[in-house]
């Protein structure tokens, strides 16, 4: 999985993001904006706050991060199974 080396705000609650394979564009968090812990986002200043953690995730405080892999999917448009082909073999339990 590519990791996420650069993110940059941008206005109407978008990010523009790099990975490590060049990647880059950008993701609308628009529909996030004011529901449970994204009421943060509403202060000003609040979202542009935005950084990379040091465990690689898209972060604005430690209540508040979200996940570069999913991102990435959201991105590219890719299922989980393209990233992750084992996903695919596992065993289904019902």
């Amino acid at each position: 999985m590519p990791s996420l080396v650069s993110v940059k705000p941008l206005p109407s609650f978008r990010l523009h993001l790099r990975y490590s394979d060049d990647v880059t564009g950008e993701v609308d968090l628009s529909y996030l904006v004011g529901q449970g812990v994204f009421r943060l986002w509403r202060e000003p200043g609040a979202f542009e706050a935005v950084v990379i953690s040091p465990h690689g995730s898209v972060a604005w405080s430690d209540e508040i991060e979200l996940c570069p892999d999913s991102l990435y999917l959201q991105l590219t448009a890719k299922r989980p199974e393209e990233l992750f082909p084992k996903l695919s073999t596992l065993p289904v339990h019902a």
